[in-house]
């Protein structure tokens, strides 16, 4: 219940590497502390924590793992007010016997998420690590405490006391260089492991049209929106089917929207799916319905245009930066599920459409979003930290 964080291991003594060995080399290689929630919680940055760790960068780096936030556990009220209560002691504890050249905070710009990771920054820099401070999304900064001067100077600091703040999306990188002009800021997209190719997508007209959402379930992903449209959708007389993976916050309101708007038979709630459940998702999806409020990147987008579902998604976060409106997908508008509807009756209406979209949507992702290219940047990243510490 306290443990705080486990190794990327069991836990048991790594054997004696013989010299010039490729282990020997790892452990002599420098150490990074990464923070995040659980590897197996349904979040976009536990699955950003997979990708660096599946990827080449865990062979030139000795990463591990802190996991810090409720997602990911199973805890009562009690277990989590201990938990934050020890949280920083078993951190210390663990920066002293892993002795970590970098640590790598991974957070959002929400108040909760902020004032936690803000003790682990402090501690960090005052153990002489350096500290990578990554926004996964969130507020931008000049709007995070509207009615605080003394807060947000403090939120400016703190952007400035990191070595390095890393940011998904461009108007991101133009916002915090705005606020913060004396910190350092570098943008690296989110990627995914590109497997394999489902095909082109189907031209049958006559073939009910497969929408879904994998991830958090909440109302800020425009998830309600969607279910509306579909509502809209039925009184056209269009058929189309929406499937929704997840858990969250929101499940009772989607519940009660489904019930309310009588698509029981239109919409369907599977819960939480990994691995090959979600590979089979894909490739039964024609459609990825991400109508946000706000993101950073979302790696649901890039995970449904690696397999050549097509998005129609929000113009919000670093949403623009990866698909243009009629080339990889469609945008809509938030929060309006008029918008939502429309585009998706195009698309059940145009096959020819949805094939082109399908393709250019998977060719977007395999060129400029592989996760070759997050190892590149994260070890250049994470070498040049080390060479300032030295």
């Amino acid at each position: 219940m306290l443990k705080e964080g486990a190794a990327a291991g069991d836990g048991t003594p790594a054997p004696r590497a013989r010299p010039g060995s490729g282990a020997a080399a790892r452990l002599e290689a420098p150490a990074v502390l990464l923070l995040g929630p659980a590897r197996s919680a349904a979040s976009g940055v536990a699955t950003h924590i997979n990708q660096l760790f599946g990827s080449a960068l865990s062979k030139r780096f000795r990463l591990s793992q802190f996991q810090v936030g409720r997602e990911g556990r199973g805890e009562s009220r009690r277990a989590t007010v201990v938990r934050l209560a020890l949280s920083p002691l078993i951190f210390v504890v663990r920066l002293v016997r892993l002795r970590p050249r970098i640590v790598h905070i991974n957070t959002s710009l929400d108040l909760k998420g902020y004032w936690r990771d803000l003790v682990y920054l402090a501690v960090a820099k005052a153990l002489g690590c350096k500290v990578v401070y990554q926004i996964h999304g969130g507020a931008l900064p000049a709007q995070f405490f509207p009615r605080s001067r003394l807060l947000t100077a403090l939120l400016r600091h703190v952007l400035m006391w990191a070595d390095v703040v890393v940011l998904l999306a461009k108007c991101e990188m133009t916002a915090y260089e705005q606020f913060a002009p004396r910190a350092r800021l570098i943008r690296i997209a989110n990627c995914v492991s590109i497997e394999q190719d489902r095909g082109p997508a189907p031209l049958n007209p006559t073939a009910v049209l497969t929408v879904g959402y994998v991830g958090r379930l909440t109302a800020s992903k425009g998830i309600l929106e969607t279910i509306e449209a579909v509502r809209i959708l039925r009184e056209r007389g269009v058929e189309v089917r929406l499937t929704i993976a997840g858990a969250g916050e929101a499940m009772d309101a989607i519940r009660r929207s489904i019930s309310a708007a009588g698509l029981a038979t239109h919409v369907h709630l599977i819960g939480e799916v990994f691995a090959e459940a979600k590979r089979e998702f894909w490739f039964q999806t024609d459609v990825l319905a991400l109508p946000s409020y706000h993101e950073g990147l979302p790696y649901a987008l890039l995970e449904a245009m690696a397999y050549g579902v097509v998005p129609v998604a929000s113009p919000v976060g670093a949403i623009p930066d990866v698909m243009q409106d009629q080339v990889h997908g469609l945008l809509v508008p938030p929060r309006a599920p008029q918008a939502v509807a429309q585009a998706l009756e195009q698309l059940a209406g145009d096959r020819l459409l949805l094939r082109r979209l399908s393709h250019a949507a998977r060719e977007r992702v395999v060129t400029h979003y592989s996760i070759t290219r997050l190892a590149d940047q994260f070890t250049e990243l994470y070498r040049s930290l080390s060479i300032d510490a030295n």
